[in-house]
């Protein structure tokens, strides 16, 4: 106990006579005395080795420590201030202030909102839905059989999750199920929610390995029209205006016959590569022509599953990823760069928000 009490009393007059005349030296001061690994602290763990009658003693000591540890500390931060000001670094008032960077939207963004832009201009209403999806709404409905390849494990990602009712949860592949949710409404409406006229924004999930052109996730902008006499001519005249609204007046779309278990026709929309005005390059692999959406009528399957009348009404599709036209409008080579938030890339893209 009294060599305690001598080392307390040593420690006030070090305490006492301590100077400093800058930040640095007053944090070192905070750190050595009054840190939670200071020398106050360390003396309070000795509080269990003190005699029960010495204790309360020996506890009003170390109050009596601390607070002028702490009384001297504040001193020191003042005899620092006053020193910086004596020596002409006070702040000045009167300077202009730093400047603040401008923020910016993600490049992804950008271009979704310019796609779905074009969209609202003909009528489209934007729809969302739940990325953790199950198995009717994400592949029974849109006519995909148990056996198709889009169920392998390899493309999608299950959830080991178990409700009454649904056994298969996954993340969604596409937003075609938020397509099955609006027309389902309409099963409890009485179709009263016809015509649908939609595009579906958003994030999808894929288990596919990451490179320069593929990732796990990536986004998707989705678009349905349902109404009575939908023709395939309507969906032409529907993409022709977008492809020439998104890439210019002087772009040529062509439509190639494709498959997609949820439409019948299906095709896949090209147009003439407008980075070589259709000459051919690198981009379009020099053919000419740059890949940019699949479509098709709904099958009606899919429309008997929500409950429309397939005899009544008719309606087409399409969809398209956002990352592969962002990639070439913006000249990006590596589609990692838009999900690793590396500021030197997306402030690039502040004037353009």
């Amino acid at each position: 106990m009294e060599q305690l009490l001598e080392q307390i009393e040593n420690y006030k007059k070090e305490i006492g006579n301590y100077a400093a005349t800058d930040p640095q030296s007053a944090e070192n001061f905070r750190i050595k005395y009054l840190g939670s690994k200071g020398i106050i602290k360390n003396l309070m763990g000795e509080m269990k080795n003190i005699p029960g009658e010495k204790k309360k003693e020996f506890g009003q000591m170390m109050n009596d420590l601390k607070a002028f540890a702490e009384t001297k500390y504040e001193s020191i931060k003042e005899a620092v201030n006053v020193h910086q000001q004596s020596s002409g670094d006070q702040i000045d008032l009167s300077l202009p202030g730093d400047p603040l960077t401008p923020g910016s939207r993600h490049p992804i963004t950008l271009m979704r909102n310019r796609i779905v832009s074009i969209f609202q201009r003909l009528g489209f209403s934007i729809a969302d839905g739940p990325e953790i999806e199950d198995d009717w709404h994400n592949f029974t409905a849109l006519n995909i059989s148990e056996n198709h390849p889009a169920r392998d494990m390899q493309d999608t990602f299950y959830i080991q999750h178990q409700l009454e009712g649904h056994t298969d949860w996954l993340l969604r592949t596409h937003t075609s199920n938020v397509q099955i949710r609006v027309m389902e409404k309409n099963r409890q409406s009485g179709q009263g929610n016809l015509p649908i006229r939609i595009v579906c924004p958003g994030r999808v999930y894929r288990n596919e390995t990451i490179s320069a052109r593929s990732h796990c996730f990536f986004h998707q902008v989705e678009g349905l029209y349902v109404d009575e006499h939908v023709s395939f001519a309507d969906l032409k005249q529907t993409l022709y205006f977008f492809a020439q609204e998104m890439y210019g007046k002087d772009i040529k779309p062509r439509f190639r016959p494709s498959y997609f278990p949820f439409t019948e026709p299906s095709a896949e929309m090209d147009i003439t590569c407008f980075i070589c005005g259709g000459k051919g390059c690198r981009i379009c692999k020099q053919t000419g022509w740059v890949e940019i959406l699949g479509c098709g009528m709904v099958h009606p399957k899919v429309l008997e599953n929500c409950g429309i009348d397939s005899n009544k009404y008719t309606g087409f599709a399409f969809g398209m990823g956002i990352e592969r036209p962002a990639m070439l409008l913006y000249g990006v080579n590596d589609i990692r760069l838009f999900s690793e938030n590396d500021v030197r890339f997306l402030k690039q893209f502040t004037s353009m928000a």
